[in-house]
């Protein structure tokens, strides 16, 4: 007996074929610009290879007198591409500043993230799983990884760790063990129910010295994670510690992975955000007046202790990172005035996202 396919089977057959997997494997692979990849071969983790991923900051090539902040960003393998698209974002809005970002994850032949993620992350040893290698994880970190980055790339020592759920908890982890290794924390999701909560063991030493330097710690969760009181009450007895800042962000209606999005986007935001600074009425008023460029003429006024861009309905305010550098929140824009050798304001060096250019003062 032969059997005859009716005319809307058979096509809708012929459009899974010409779309199956196998056909789309023969497309060009999509990658993100600007990005490079290495492997570096640990000896401390049993000779464990892990593949970095790498995003340059905007001018990398250009600048080459600059050195830059770095970010170490673990399970490059789930986050990596979220997270360049997040400091792309971050960037152009002026919250951050170029950062060389090294994103983590295992290479070698078939890499089994679960389960690779679990033993380098996890601080103790628990039946049934691999698991406990943080300690070697961490000093593979501070002993391999971070002078491999710096004779590859221009980083200086102003360094962040990201991570997330596990990855989270091992951010902690580096925290206490480790306070001076990194200047900045952000993490979603800690596991830290770990082992019986051991964590605590770490963290207990780390409360009675603090930090050599000031530090800022960034964690956040999902509303929907479930309504464990551990996290809040971590937070409550970090923020007494020595040279650490702590924020918290519970993320409505949000999950266990989804806290990435938005805990990634506001802690960039907060642990790169330069510290309150208030100036003089006296030295705002140096920088109020008139400034031309071509045809284009800007107006500056200072009111309220504050500098801002006429007109003032705009409500552009000026935020003071040094006496002689400005810049506005949310957006790419910095100023930096320039003065005469008798401290006269002569002009103003503006740096946009398409460009730089100055601005002569008149009056």
């Amino acid at each position: 007996m032969k059997f005859k396919f009716p005319a809307l089977l058979f096509t809708s057959l012929l459009a899974i074929a010409l779309y199956s997997p196998v056909n789309a494997q023969t497309l060009p692979a999509v990658e993100i610009p600007g990005t490079q990849a290495l492997t570096l071969t640990s000896s401390v983790v049993a000779g464990q290879e892990y593949q970095l991923y790498i995003n340059l900051p905007r001018n990398y090539a250009r600048d080459t007198a600059k050195t830059y902040p770095v970010l170490f960003l673990l399970d490059g393998q789930f986050d990596f591409p979220v997270f360049t698209g997040i400091y792309g974002s971050q960037y152009y809005d002026g919250f951050l500043p170029g950062i060389v970002t090294v994103a983590i994850t295992w290479g070698g032949k078939n890499p089994d993230a679960g389960v690779l993620r679990g033993r380098d992350f996890t601080p103790t040893k628990i039946a049934g799983m691999q698991s406990g290698n943080a300690p070697k994880f961490l000093e593979f970190i501070k002993t391999e990884l971070i002078p491999f980055i710096k004779s590859k790339y221009r980083v200086n020592d102003d360094r962040t760790l990201t991570g997330s759920s596990y990855g989270g908890l091992f951010t902690l982890f580096a925290l206490f063990n480790e306070p001076s290794l990194f200047h900045r924390y952000i993490l979603t999701s800690p596991a830290i129910g770990w082992d019986n909560a051991v964590l605590r063991t770490w963290e207990t030493k780390y409360e009675a010295t603090g930090s050599n330097a000031p530090t800022r710690l960034f964690m956040g969760r999902g509303e929907l994670e479930g309504n464990d009181p551990a996290f809040l009450q971590l937070a409550d007895r970090l923020k007494k510690v020595k040279n650490l800042e702590v924020r918290t962000l519970v993320m409505e209606h949000t999950g266990h992975s989804g806290t990435k999005p938005e805990g990634y986007s506001k802690g960039l935001q907060w642990v790169f955000e330069p510290q309150p600074l208030q100036l003089s009425p006296a030295v705002l008023d140096k920088y109020a007046g008139a400034y031309v460029l071509g045809k284009d003429t800007a107006r500056l006024a200072a009111k309220n202790g504050k500098l801002i861009i006429l007109p003032e309905s705009n409500n552009l305010e000026l935020l003071p990172a040094s006496d002689k550098d400005f810049y506005r929140s949310g957006s790419y824009l910095k100023i930096h005035f320039e003065t005469d050798a008798n401290g006269v304001v002569t002009g103003c060096q503006v740096e946009q996202y398409d460009g730089e250019m100055f601005y002569k003062k008149v009056k």
